[in-house]
């Protein structure tokens, strides 16, 4: 694999859940993760979309999937999708038994409503 910049693979995810859906209480459907800081944040179908704010407020270029099995790399300058990359510092996803969408007591009733598509 080329090296891709915008990444530091010793940079640990900052948590389980997105950052900022936890400062603010809300919830994500998908999460993603910095893979130059390790900042963790919510997919672009998600009601908050951090890690796409993350990307515009720090220039940090690419994230990585935080699901589990899910190895792919996206990088938001050039909208290249990279099928893998270098190994990030563990873990390399939200525990398996973590609810998706979550967390799960935050979920409103008619969450699907909710995302964007």
């Amino acid at each position: 694999m080329t090296e891709i910049e915008g990444i530091d693979a010793s940079a640990q995810p900052s948590g389980t859940g997105c950052a900022d859906c936890e400062a603010a209480g809300g919830w994500w459907f998908h999460l993603r993760r910095c893979a130059q800081c390790g900042n963790v944040g919510c997919c672009d179908s998600s009601p908050g979309q951090h890690a796409t704010a993350h990307w515009r407020s720090s220039g940090h270029p690419v994230a990585q999937s935080f699901e589990p099995g899910e190895e792919w790399f996206w990088n938001f300058t050039t909208g290249d999708l990279y099928e893998s990359g270098p190994v990030l510092a563990a873990p390399d996803s939200h525990p398996a038994d973590q609810a998706v969408p979550g967390p799960s007591d935050r979920l409103p009733r008619h969450w699907q409503e909710q995302l964007h598509r």
